[in-house]
């Protein structure tokens, strides 16, 4: 062995805590050497996500789950992030996202094809209604009426600049100050509305993509700690993001000439406003765990080299937003709470005081969940039920205007299953 594989050794096992995880890492100002830090992140984020979207279909007395279609979209982006110390391990940054590509695709599902998908077999108006019996609408599901076509089409290109975040962080301990006590980091980042909104009712194509932006506030509250012991170090991390709808957000009522809605005539009364109709973003809430394990370390050359292994678990509630069928059905679509699971490994590299690589890879899926889940309606005169009849008006009150009896009803609902979502970043930091 070497005197240099020697020296490094040593330096892992008895110098450790130089350096917290990278989770926790903080820019700090004003410290004794140090009275100005400064961190630049630019990052290379490419995802792919697949699933399988299946259908309830019941027929002959039997509810079926039938495979339907193979989703798959691509996001491509940059990630431009500022950190700046304001004061002693209290940090402000900034960041903003530029999207080359958000591009989906759709193609029936193995063993289905145009001659026996129920996509092809529609009965039925988004309002209930049967269509003319020339469509072959005699008996339900045996109608040849298309709530959408699968072909060379049945794609969707988005892109631009996302939403601005600002943040800011606070470490309570520190334990490159006091290797006593763990390194902990509490946090507060809020992303602004600046994205163009997207309008799935609109057509996108490559040469004119669509937007991206939900235009939803959100507030990301998140404490990490992380404890430094020889050359592993393990962490925990906590983090909730509160949505609130900002101004111009999206209603389905809005494209009521699209012909998706169950009752458009209904968008706008005291019983439907915009707020009860619209999009409602999910709450997310997650945590992670995880080590890095440092192998190398110089602390008076600021080298070191860690590979970082974790674990993550996501929650998302349910609500109506852009899901993996709007672009098809042109709408939000009222989508199911699930739970996102998946693992992380990638190496923190830093050859010198001013500059840092990070590489990952990471997988996960989705628990199963419905993408077409609205409720029929409410019960406004009170008698227990949602009245789909006309009243002596000849109006249906207690109608959702965003249900869609061709997807939303039991027994017609889509879910999407099998999800594979594969992402890799690569990040460049440079310490100032």
């Amino acid at each position: 062995m070497t005197k240099a594989i020697q020296t490094a050794l040593v330096c892992a096992l008895i110098a450790a805590p130089a350096w917290g995880a990278e989770i926790t890492k903080i820019t700090s100002s004003f410290e004794p050497d140090d009275p100005f830090g400064m961190r630049i992140d630019l990052g290379f984020e490419r995802t792919q996500h697949r699933g399988k979207i299946t259908r309830e279909w019941y027929q002959e007395n039997d509810m079926q789950d039938v495979s339907e279609l193979r989703f798959t979209s691509y996001d491509t982006r940059m990630n431009i992030d500022v950190r700046v110390g304001l004061w002693q391990d209290v940090e402000f940054h900034f960041g903003l996202p530029f999207v080359f590509q958000r591009d989906s695709y759709w193609g029936f599902a193995g063993q289905t094809d145009a001659s026996n998908t129920t996509i092809y077999r529609n009965c039925q108006g988004a309002n209930g209604a049967l269509l003319s019996p020339s469509t072959g609408c005699t008996t339900p599901g045996a109608g040849t009426g298309r709530l959408f076509t699968v072909d060379d089409t049945s794609r969707s290109f988005r892109g631009g600049l996302g939403d601005l975040t600002f943040g800011i962080a606070y470490a309570p301990f520190n334990q490159k100050k006091d290797d006593t006590k763990p390194t902990w980091v509490i946090g507060m980042d809020y992303a602004a509305p600046t994205a163009a909104r997207l309008e799935p009712a609109l057509p996108t194509s490559e040469a004119d993509r669509g937007n991206i932006g939900d235009r939803i506030h959100r507030y990301k509250f998140y404490t990490s700690i992380s404890k430094r012991i020889g050359p592993v170090d393990p962490y925990f991390s906590l983090h909730y993001t509160l949505p609130y709808r900002g101004p111009g957000w999206y209603s389905n009522c809005e494209q009521t000439e699209t012909g998706t809605l169950g009752a458009p005539e209904n968008c706008g009364l005291d019983a439907w406003p915009k707020s009860t109709t619209g999009i409602i973003p999910p709450h997310v809430g997650g945590v992670i765990f995880g080590s890095e394990f440092v192998p190398f370390e110089v602390p008076s050359k600021h080298q070191k080299f860690a590979l970082d292994i974790r674990a993550m678990a996501t929650y998302f509630s349910e609500g109506r937003y852009h899901n993996e069928m709007s672009d098809l059905l042109h709408k939000l679509l009222y989508t199911s709470d699930y739970l996102q699971l998946g693992g992380q490994i990638g190496f923190n590299a830093q050859a010198a005081e001013f500059i840092s690589l990070n590489v990952s890879a990471a997988w996960s899926y989705n628990t199963e969940h419905f993408l077409t889940n609205e409720q029929v309606g409410r019960d406004l005169n009170g008698n227990g039920v949602v009245d789909p009849k006309p009243n002596e008006f000849g109006f249906r009150p207690e109608l959702n205007p965003n249900f869609d009896w061709r997807v939303d009803r039991v027994g017609r609902r889509f879910r999407i299953s099998e999800t594979s979502i594969f992402t890799l970043r690569a990040t460049a930091s440079f310490n100032f």
